[in-house]
């Protein structure tokens, strides 16, 4: 297995109706993009704002193996939400890491 998790900093005029746009759009991939084990995405409602560092939203995908996160990265339905939100992105992190 192998999961892949993004932390997304969007921009201070990106509305709540946006971010909730992309979450969806995001949640979509679950059941369309193949090698997708589970998907959770959502808008970062945490308490600790002292470490929240501005990330907006968080996506975790659980792929099978590594080559299906890199076939996702690929996947024109990911290619078509990176040109959707990518305008509004300010900040990103990524953290890939395989499991047992």
């Amino acid at each position: 297995m192998y999961e892949h998790i993004v932390l997304l900093k969007l921009g201070p005029n990106v509305t709540i109706d946006e971010q909730e746009e992309a979450v969806k759009y995001a949640h979509a991939f679950k059941d369309t993009i193949p090698g997708i084990v589970d998907l959770s995405a959502g808008i970062n409602v945490s308490e600790e704002v002292e470490h929240k560092q501005g990330y907006t939203l968080g996506i975790r995908v659980t792929f099978t193996n590594r080559q299906a996160c890199r076939d996702y990265i690929q996947h024109p339905l990911h290619q078509n939400l990176l040109q959707r939100i990518g305008p509004l992105v300010e900040g990103i992190v990524v953290v890939d890491y395989p499991f047992a």
